[in-house]
């Protein structure tokens, strides 16, 4: 089993890989597995601390069952326990997060990314329920929290969590809502049992807040830029650090509006070229131009901050 000390640096929130035919509402194994396999050993070989699978990025709202199935043991047979895993298992429901919590417990992933079902809000009450039934039912998965309130409908309350402490294979929490001063006192509940990974832009101040490290879709655009980030956070060069959070996001950034921006992001990592996503799955396949045209943009930048940033990470790696 895993513990909060395995938590930390930066987490890769993987794309649903997928094929050619992924576009076709009547197809039925979309999952791209040479696209997976290829992109998936790419990112951990050049260093993704941890790597988290199907959370809202990872279209765990798209895919099948058996799609599902092939995202977990495909995952797994890359990875070979190079870096902690977590397959997440969010759902609409309880008992359909439960079935995938079976798949991934045949498997050599390190453990589950769980969310609260999603569809009706939840009471605070019915959330710690559900997680305590899950860690009962499967006492050898590690568990990451996945707290996102604006798609789950519900914000996980600091005071759930000198409960949520007393579950052991709770580890961390992929997380990015909190406000400093919750964070403080989240950090004194949880420090040392609970990692807590924030969004790429709030690890600076959140480190010292309490933050493990941070998450990041953005990532798969080529982590280069992520990597001296997190390198910099490591060595407490925190004007460093903030040099390269400016970088990647410049004052004024246009927050991408949620009809776009986990599909736009697939995208811009299409067109970035790190790695092939593979194309879009329905219903969200009519982008406009203008949003398209922004993520080829967004690419280009890209390419320059991986060019820019390579020597710092490549040296320390070296």
């Amino acid at each position: 089993m895993l513990t909060a000390k395995d938590i930390g640096g930066m987490m890769a929130m993987m794309p649903a890989f997928a094929t050619d035919e992924a576009a076709d509402i009547r197809a039925r194994n979309t999952i791209s597995i040479p696209r997976l396999h290829a992109g998936l050993d790419r990112m951990v070989r050049d260093g993704a601390n941890v790597v988290s699978t199907t959370g809202s990025f990872g279209e765990c709202h798209a895919l099948l069952p058996d799609e599902f199935a092939v995202i977990a043991n495909e995952s797994a047979a890359v990875m070979k326990q190079r870096a902690p895993l977590f397959i997440g298992v969010t759902a609409p429901n309880a008992r359909e997060t439960h079935e995938r919590m079976k798949v991934v417990a045949q498997t050599k992933a390190d453990g589950v990314l769980i969310g609260i079902p999603y569809y009706f809000p939840s009471s605070q009450a019915n959330a710690l329920r559900f997680i305590q039934d899950m860690a009962k039912e499967f006492p050898k998965l590690n568990m990451l929290l996945y707290h996102n309130p604006a798609l789950h409908n519900v914000t996980l309350q600091v005071e759930l969590f000198p409960e949520f402490v007393k579950i052991p294979q709770i580890v961390g929490m992929k997380d990015s809502h909190r406000e400093p001063m919750t964070l403080i006192k989240l950090d004194q509940i949880v420090r040392g049992k609970i990692a807590i990974m924030v969004n790429q832009l709030q690890i600076i101040p959140s480190t010292s807040l309490g933050a493990s490290g941070f998450w990041s879709i953005y990532s798969w655009l080529g982590p280069g830029p992520f990597f001296a980030l997190r390198d910099a956070v490591a060595r407490g060069d925190e004007e460093g650090a903030k040099a390269i959070m400016l970088d990647i996001a410049p004052p004024g950034t246009v927050k991408m509006d949620l009809s776009w921006r986990e599909t736009a992001s697939k995208i811009a990592i299409r067109y970035a070229g790190y790695v092939d996503p593979g194309p879009l799955r329905p219903p969200f396949l009519e982008i406009p131009p203008e949003v398209d045209a922004a993520q080829k943009r967004k690419a280009e930048k890209w390419k320059t901050l991986c060019d820019k940033y390579r020597p710092l990470y490549e040296t320390k790696a070296a």
